[in-house]
């Protein structure tokens, strides 16, 4: 287990855009998945990839890409990197991070989460014991779309192991990442875990969305969730005390793991440091200084959580200058590791 400090990730990030070539101009499309499920909602992507076409700033709603709308896109992507948000999030919420690895050659697909989202609860509301198992297959099955895709699928680069791909996730959708690189959730874990120590983690405690109530069933057996697709993950602030152990010691592909050392929605000793832990070689990486909602987008009104407003980090903390030297860092891991 490896621990950086901000000064660390500084020093990598000058040394990563000092040893890469002039970035390119990042595309940005939009890409409706239909369900295969009759009457359930289609998925929608936003892509960014590496393009010619200038980019210019797109205002939509809170968050603001810096993309080229439709930009031509290069011939070919150095690798697929799925996205996936937190709880009630957006696809929108990260695209300086996104837009950082696309400009590296990435065709990054984040997904707007059908039934939670800033628009639709209903997959927490209407079944909340099965959140957990939904998410993660709803990034698989982007990743079925985009392999098929005839835009797409032949400008993702192959190897000897196949298609590029790795995942990214912050929150709920750092859970999301780490469940399809193996781990296995199991909410009795966060039963207990909210009776015996929730004092010390209580908003993800109250959230209905963490299955924390002694009252909420666990989820019948499932199929695994593990996509063996993907090759390298990098989990941001994620949901950890669900995992089992033993699933974690199990993970094979690389892993880095971020935590904001403040972060309050998602303690990290409960969370980033439980799964760092047990995940044999993970990379853990604690930012000083940050609140959860660091590595999203600030956006540009106020946007109220059980733990405050997204767009506010404590006193001393540029979010811009951070996430302007996390994304060359992310976009480095998945050059090392895929």
């Amino acid at each position: 287990m490896k621990i950086l400090v901000k000064h660390g990730l500084v020093r990598l990030a000058c040394l990563v855009m000092a040893a890469l070539p002039l970035a390119a101009q990042v595309g940005w499309s939009q890409l409706e998945i239909p369900a295969k499920e009759k009457d359930a909602p289609a998925t929608t992507v936003a892509l960014y990839y590496p393009s010619p076409t200038p980019s210019r700033d797109l205002p939509m709603g809170p968050f603001t890409p810096h993309a080229a709308r439709e930009g031509v896109p290069e011939p070919m992507a150095k690798g697929l990197i799925l996205l996936s948000h937190g709880l009630r999030g957006s696809e929108l919420g990260h695209s300086r991070l996104a837009e950082a690895l696309a400009a590296r050659g990435y065709l990054v697909a984040a997904l707007r989460h059908p039934g939670d989202n800033w628009m639709d609860s209903s997959l927490l509301d209407k079944t909340p014991e099965r959140y957990f198992f939904e998410r993660p297959r709803q990034v698989s099955r982007v990743i079925d779309a985009l392999l098929a895709h005839p835009r797409w699928k032949d400008r993702i680069a192959l190897d000897g192991k196949g298609p590029r791909i790795g995942v990214l996730g912050h929150s709920a959708g750092g859970y999301t990442v780490l469940a399809l690189a193996g781990g296995i959730p199991d909410l009795a874990l966060s039963n207990r875990h909210c009776r015996e120590e929730g004092k010390d983690d209580p908003i993800f405690c109250k959230m209905r969305s963490t299955g924390a109530p002694a009252s909420t069933p666990t989820a019948p057996a499932e199929p695994p969730l593990k996509d063996d697709r993907v090759r390298a993950v990098v989990a941001l602030a994620p949901v950890g005390v669900l995992f089992t152990a033993e699933s974690l010691a199990k993970v094979q592909v690389p892993v880095a793991i971020y935590a904001g050392v403040k972060d309050r929605w998602l303690v990290p000793r409960f969370h980033a440091e439980r799964v760092a832990r047990n995940l044999p070689g993970a990379e853990l990486h604690l930012v000083p200084n940050a609140w959860h909602f660091a590595f999203m987008d600030t956006p540009s009104m106020a946007i109220q959580t059980p733990d405050g407003d997204i767009a506010a980090d404590p006193p001393g903390f540029d979010r811009a200058a951070f996430l302007k030297q996390l994304g060359p860092a992310i976009a480095a891991f998945f050059d090392k590791n895929l």
